[in-house]
């Protein structure tokens, strides 16, 4: 009786001892850790390549226009934001004076023209009259000395007319000469487009810039209806690149929004702007129509698309960690670490070759000093 009491005693003691070991351990053993996990998938992965600095929208076609010679503005038909067709007129300077002699040049030239088809006239009448002479003479009714005074006569007004057609040719030519002079102070549209700026105003004098001493145009044109992004690429990535490859284009202006693009042209040169960091400009087009108004001058980011792998695994780049490692979800909720062999990578996605399966979860988060192998974790659950 007295053995079963001390027993029955021994174990309430060793309940005791327990209960207190397991709920010292719940006190002090560390609570899961909460990390972000992703699942392995399939999908595409591209390396790219991108600009070092922004690059800037710009058209195929921009004219700073400024007329050939200097004078007063007596026209001005367009202002800022117009929209003009080629061959319009939008600018022009006083030019009386060259208009006058214009119209001098057309009355000597129709004056030229009168005295051409006179003295062609008499050269025929004179021809034929030569010609009646030396009939006569051969009857007997003239003598030679007449026919050779009608011949002479005939060849004079021959040269006569011949002299009045190179009048003509000089009246021509001054008419030309003039149009030429009138038409430098004349500024016209090389080609449809929208008005940048206009510099200048009615009245106001304007001169074109003289050599090695800029001046801001007296017109400036843009072609908008045809578009493209230049932009820096570092120059270790300029051999990936070829012209035709896909892009894509970012704007600052139009945030969230991406255009495709294609290469059309590599500068054959180095940029030498920073000394540490020399760049290649690359020139990239617009495929697709876009309902935005797309500005000239408006900065935009080039992702060139150097290779692209369709349908593989693939990890989110941010879970990689240092030499290839990443931490997966293993048994237990317990942390794994495993190494991975790694094909094509960007900034969002990294294709992998061998290391992880389909469905396996990775962790993505290591803002947690906690978050090594071994340790148990649970997932961050999305706020509110």
């Amino acid at each position: 009786m007295q053995k079963t009491k001390i027993l029955s005693r021994l174990l309430i003691f060793l309940f005791i001892v327990a209960l207190l070991g397991y709920a010292g351990w719940q006190l002090t053993r560390k609570s899961p850790v909460e990390v972000e996990l992703a699942a392995i998938t399939r999908g595409t992965v591209e390396a790219t390549v991108v600009n070092t600095r922004a690059g800037t929208i710009k058209a195929c076609r921009r004219a700073k226009l400024a007329p050939a010679v200097g004078g007063q503005i007596i026209k001005l038909p367009v202002d800022d934001g117009d929209r003009v067709e080629e061959g319009a007129i939008l600018l022009e300077l006083w030019n009386a004076d060259l208009v006058a002699q214009y119209e001098l040049a057309k009355q000597q030239l129709a004056t030229a023209k009168s005295r051409q088809r006179e003295a062609c006239i008499m050269a025929q009448n004179a021809q034929r009259e030569s010609i009646r002479t030396q009939q006569l003479v051969s009857q007997g009714f003239v003598s030679p000395q007449r026919a050779e005074d009608a011949d002479a006569n005939a060849q004079a007004r021959q040269a006569g007319c011949a002299a009045t057609a190179a009048d003509v040719k000089r009246a021509q030519a001054q008419i030309e000469v003039t149009q030429a002079n009138l038409d430098r102070t004349i500024l016209y549209a090389p080609f449809a487009g929208i008005i940048a700026q206009v510099t200048g105003e009615l009245g106001e004098y304007t001169m074109p810039s003289p050599p090695g001493i800029p001046t801001p145009p007296a017109i400036d044109l843009i072609d908008d209806s045809c578009l493209y992004v230049s932009a820096p690429m570092d120059e270790v990535d300029a051999p990936k690149i070829k012209i035709g490859q896909e892009a894509r284009i970012t704007l600052d202006a139009l945030p969230g929004q991406s255009f495709a693009g294609t290469v059309r042209r590599i500068a054959p040169y180095v940029t030498e702007i920073e000394k540490q960091a020399r760049t290649v400009d690359v020139e990239v087009n617009f495929t697709e129509g876009s309902n935005y108004v797309l500005l000239v001058g408006y900065s935009a980011d080039v992702e060139v698309i150097t290779d692209r792998h369709e349908q593989v695994l693939r990890i989110p780049t941010s879970a990689i960690r240092q030499q290839g490692k990443v931490l997966i979800l293993g048994q237990h909720d317990r942390l794994e670490e495993r190494t991975l062999k790694m094909g094509l990578a960007n900034w969002a996605f990294t294709e992998i070759i061998s290391g992880l399966a389909e469905g396996d979860q990775v962790v993505t988060s290591f803002d947690d000093e906690g978050t090594v192998a071994g340790v148990i974790v649970k997932p961050k659950t999305a706020q509110p």
